[in-house]
């Protein structure tokens, strides 16, 4: 790699760094610019440093489109199931979206995932950075890293989880036989969570960093519109499916 690459690969990962502070502690509410501004800012370095709009993704947008049309399909299938079924129901309640109104949900699902979100993600990690990479070390290796990058982008929003979604994050950071024990975090967690804070946060990282070589393989096959849609998908559709999630009953006292 040369030395100019190297300085756009360093000024790609400062973009991404900075962006990820903004959106997930600074300001969240204007993740939707800040995510804007910062792709705007990596494809311009991306483009300077001689990267072509195919080997940035930009490429088999109508084979994309169907590969994630029915990628997404199949997401909102799998949680139409899971919010049926009274086992898998409570993973789906998360109190990020039950603590929003209707019209805030919408924004969550309509304008903060795809363009706060999705935008960014997909341009950083499976655009530039992929290309950036590819280039220099091909396209093997360009996955690998961009993709472990990906699960480390996770680690401030997995910690976020743990208080909106205390089911979800112990199945992340417990083995089955704990899922029922542990009591819910009713806010960002304490000090004396830190074990569990490094478990779920550890878990979301190599999820997310699995998540990552998914996506890039279907960039492979369809441009950043196949993992554009998927990730759309999974990420709006949450907010949504957690909105229509019938209540748990209350259980009753435990006998003893």
């Amino acid at each position: 790699m040369t030395t100019e690459r190297r300085v756009t690969l360093a000024g790609a990962l400062a973009v991404l760094v900075a962006a990820n502070v903004l959106n997930n502690r600074i300001a969240p509410r204007m993740a939707p610019m800040t995510s804007a501004a910062a792709t705007g800012a990596l494809l311009a370095l991306a483009r300077r440093s001689g990267l072509s709009w195919a080997e940035l993704g930009f490429h088999q947008r109508s084979r994309g489109l169907r590969i994630g049309g029915v990628l997404a399909s199949a997401v909102a299938g799998v949680y139409g199931a899971g919010i049926a079924v009274p086992a898998t129901r409570r993973f789906f309640r998360d109190e990020r979206a039950l603590s929003l109104s209707r019209a805030r949900v919408f924004e969550e699902a309509l304008l903060q995932v795809p363009v706060g979100t999705v935008l960014l993600e997909e341009v950083g990690f499976r655009g530039v950075l992929h290309g950036l990479l590819a280039r220099s070390h091909g396209s093997a290796a360009a996955t690998a890293v961009s993709s472990i990058l990906f699960g480390l982008w996770h680690v401030l929003p997995s910690i976020d989880m743990m208080a909106a979604n205390p089911a979800l994050s112990r199945l992340a950071a417990a083995p089955a036989d704990d899922l029922e024990a542990g009591p819910d975090l009713p806010g960002r967690p304490s000090g004396r969570d830190g074990w569990e804070v490094s478990r779920v946060v550890t878990g979301s990282v190599v999820a997310t960093g699995c998540a990552g070589m998914f996506f890039c393989e279907l960039r492979r096959r369809g441009g950043l519109a196949a993992p554009a849609l998927l990730h759309v998908a999974t990420n709006s559709l949450g907010y949504m499916f957690a909105r229509l999630a019938p209540e748990e009953p209350e259980r009753s006292g435990r006998a003893g």
